[in-house]
This record gives structure tokens, C-alpha cells and sequence, in this order.
């Protein structure tokens, strides 16, 4: 990819070296399950009281309390920052054109729908990571939260990409950040809430076979966003498909079971086998058209 004269998006939340805590919104439970015992103590009640005078004379001040002792969203220093390493400030300017590439791409077609495209901030973490949808850890994976509307990565994720899944190369990369951003775009377009209230009451396979759908759906947005950053900049070089179809070959869910040693179970599936995320990705990016992707009245 000739990508390094890309706009850099102005959405990148660095909290690498950074501690996730628990947050407030985590605490929160904490506090309520401990808050009854703690008013039964004398000792319990001057706590309570001391700790409440603290957080309101906090918030007269412009200081979040919580956030200094449990660790806020956007993170508490754990230990004095270490300088990052060539190769991790270099991925990290990767994936912040990419993202930028997405912005452009998916505000011009929303714009051609007659929409307006809200963009979505990408976090880079370390180890683990506090959103609004709980805390997460790199052995996750890349993921995207529609409670805050973010993406969240830990860049050694690359390094399995390439070492562990056999997928290396910058195209591949960005196959996992567009996929990501896909599923914003289902939310925006209101595809995500209607996916969780089909899913309502239905069994767990039915649940998986809905996951897959959407996983696939957002494949296939990646393609088109291929397509679309392709056309506008000319910037894949010959190969750089196939590093993205290998990086869908190597994720699918049958893929993975077999990696495992386990059987290959299809109703467990929630991602898709490897044929159907590249069948999908592919359609994107031949087609460069959003309405190629519906994945839900199609046969996958």
C-alpha cells in the first residue's frame, strides 16, 4: 500500500502505557454492593462521608476523584510512559490513515445516500482496555463498542496477524480496522439495534447464525471501503488484495476451531467460515456499492 502521503485522522485516542482501571461506571456496582455495610460501620459512615466530601469538592474544582483513584475512561498512567519503538509509532501512523481513509470514504457515501457520517474515534491500548461496553483485553481483539462508538485495538494484535494467522502485510491490517468501522456503519444505519432485537428470546444458534450475517455485512462494508479508497487514490499495489483475503481466510470460524484441534462446529460460528468472509469482502470490493452488502436477505 502506498499509503504513507494519506490525511491522518484527528480520531486516533492513544492510551497505550496507560492504565485501564475500573472506572466509574465500574465502580459503581462496587459501591452499591458494599454501600449497606458500610453504613451499618461507624467507621464504614465516616468513610463514606469523608470519600463524598471528596468527590463534590472534587467537582467544585474541575477534579474527577473517581477517575484519580479507580482509573478513568481514558486511562490513568501506571508508570513514567516508555518511548514507543519505531515500528509501534509507525503503526500507529498506519492505522490513523487508514482511519482517515474510512472518514473520507464513508462520509462521501453516506453524503450520496443524503446522509451525514458521524466519525468514530479509534483507541490504541495496551494489555487492556476500560469502554462503555466493560473491560476488555487484548486477547479479545480488535473490536468496535456502539455504547461510546469507538474502535478499540491493541497493535500487537498485527504482529498475531502475521506470526500466529499466517496473514502479514499493510492491506491485511487494514481489512481489521475497516471491519471494524463497518460495524460502525451498522450502527449508524440502525442495523446493529435490529440485529440485537431479532436476537431477543431466540437460541443460541439462532443468535450465532444472526452474528455471522453481521459479521459477514460488515466484510463486506471493509470491501467496499477498499474499493472506494482505491478508486480516489490508486494507493494498493498488486498483491495487496490477496494480503486481505488471506487475512479473512485465516480468521474464519472454521478456521480457527481447526487451529484449535477441535471440531468444526458451523451453529457455533458467530464471524463466518473463511469462504464466506472472503466471498463477502471480495463482493465489497468488486462492486464498491453499499447495497451489494445485505447479508440478511441473501443467501450466505
Amino acid at each position: 500500500m502506498r499509503w504513507e502521503d494519506g490525511r491522518r485522522s484527528d480520531n486516533v485516542e492513544d492510551r497505550r502505557g496507560q492504565s485501564a482501571g475500573i472506572g466509574a461506571a465500574g465502580a459503581a456496582p462496587l459501591l452499591l454492593r458494599f454501600l449497606p455495610a458500610m453504613i451499618r460501620s461507624k467507621t464504614g459512615r465516616v468513610i463514606l462521608v469523608i470519600g463524598l466530601i471528596a468527590i463534590f469538592g472534587g467537582k467544585l474544582l474541575g477534579i474527577d476523584v473517581l477517575s484519580l483513584f479507580l482509573g478513568g475512561g481514558a486511562g490513568v498512567p501506571a508508570q513514567p510512559g516508555r518511548e514507543l519503538s519505531q515500528q509501534e509509532q509507525q503503526s500507529a501512523d498506519f492505522v490513523s490513515v487508514v482511519l482517515g481513509s474510512t472518514e473520507d470514504a464513508w462520509r462521501e457515501i453516506f453524503q450520496a445516500r443524503g446522509d451525514g457520517y458521524r466519525e468514530p474515534t479509534l483507541v490504541l491500548f495496551s494489555g487492556r482496555v476500560n469502554s462503555a461496553c466493560g473491560m476488555a483485553s487484548s486477547a479479545v481483539g480488535p473490536f468496535y463498542c456502539p455504547g461510546d462508538q469507538k474502535l478499540y485495538i491493541d497493535l500487537a494484535f498485527f504482529n498475531d496477524l502475521q506470526e500466529r494467522y499466517g496473514a502479514p502485510g499493510d492491506f491485511a491490517q487494514a481489512y481489521v480496522v475497516a471491519h471494524e468501522v463497518g460495524h460502525h456503519v451498522q450502527t449508524l444505519l440502525g442495523i446493529s439495534q435490529q440485529v440485537q432485537d431479532a436476537g431477543r428470546g431466540k437460541s443460541k444458534a439462532q443468535v450465532n447464525a444472526l452474528s455471522v450475517r453481521q459479521e459477514l455485512q460488515a466484510d463486506c462494508l471493509a470491501g467496499v471501503w477498499g474499493s472506494v479508497a482505491n478508486r480516489e487514490r490508486n494507493w494498493l499495489d498488486p498483491g495487496d488484495l490477496e494480503e486481505a483475503l488471506r487475512a479473512a481466510t485465516a480468521i474464519g470460524d472454521d478456521r480457527l476451531q481447526q487451529q484449535a484441534g477441535g471440531e468444526v462446529v458451523p451453529d457455533s460460528f458467530t464471524h463466518g467460515s473463511s469462504a464466506q468472509r472472503v466471498a463477502w469482502f471480495r463482493r465489497g470490493f468488486d462492486s464498491g456499492d453499499i447495497e451489494a452488502c445485505d447479508t440478511f436477505s441473501s443467501k450466505i
